[in-house]
């Protein structure tokens, strides 16, 4: 088999750049060479990312591959890998019980499911505590960063609350086959030292996820129309947009709906 055809239905864009593919394998942090932990790469396709996972000593490369033509190239090529290689969607993946002691996840993502993908990196926190991925450039953009942006989101509370972003390069649509219609950015999730919220954590997402619902009215608006009124109590968050809250704010104003709500 010489190449796999890209396929539209999986967002199949093929990274062709060597040296980009080596600097999202360096962007990743390892253990030692005498005690490698898991890295998980999802979506191994041909192997570009894969290659230079597997010449590191300090990791153990595992894949996660939907695609079973993809699945008989990298038999074919990196016969090595193909133990650790498992064939299935990572999104239905238990991680509990295949890494038991945790993994990193590092990835060319498909675009149609990497909102998916840094979901159930959240899911399971406890166990990630790293996630290097190359993703579409507006979304990059829109999880790293910072409260008061518009592109900040729901996505952006959420990670941001478990995890320190960083956006760390461009990359144009030139170095794929077949070239995608925007451009693509890696970012690395480094896990933060928050061990609890302080606040029940599943309101919390139900509050970010009103509080952006409505996305050009302010937080009683939208706030409202989820929870109630509140009997009339106010907040003095709820003169604001959900854009322009942080982590901590969030935190506040879901103790307070905890208070508050009827």
């Amino acid at each position: 088999m010489t190449e796999v055809r890209a396929k539209k239905a999986l967002g199949q864009h093929f990274l062709t750049d060597l040296n980009i593919a080596r600097k999202i394998c360096d962007s990743l942090s390892g253990g030692t060479s005498s005690a490698p932990c898991p890295v998980l790469e999802v979506g191994c396709g041909m192997g570009v990312l894969t290659q230079f996972l597997l010449r590191r000593d300090d990791v153990v490369t595992w894949g996660a591959e939907i695609d079973s033509e993809s699945v008989a190239y990298l038999h074919a090529h990196y016969p090595e890998f193909a133990p650790r290689l498992i064939e299935g969607d990572f999104l239905r993946m238990n991680l509990r019980e295949r890494f038991p002691e945790g993994l990193r996840i590092i990835g060319n993502f498909p675009y149609n499911i990497s909102s998916q993908i840094f979901f159930k990196v959240l899911e399971n926190r406890d166990l990630v505590p790293e996630c290097v991925g190359m993703i579409q450039k507006e979304v990059a953009v829109r999880l790293a960063e910072p409260p008061g942006s518009k592109e900040y989101g729901i996505l952006s509370v959420l990670l941001q609350a478990w995890y320190d972003i960083e956006y760390l390069f461009t990359v144009n649509e030139t170095v794929f086959n077949p070239p995608p219609k925007v451009k693509s950015a890696v970012i690395r999730l480094r896990r933060n030292a928050t061990e609890r919220l302080g606040c029940d954590e599943p309101l919390f997402v139900k509050v970010v996820k009103a509080s952006f619902g409505q996305r050009r009215k302010m937080i009683r608006n939208s706030l409202k129309s989820v929870f109630g009124d509140f009997g009339g109590a106010e907040h003095p968050f709820f003169t604001q947009r959900a854009e322009q809250l942080s982590v901590a704010d969030f935190v506040e104003l879901t103790n307070w709906v905890a208070a508050h709500r009827q």
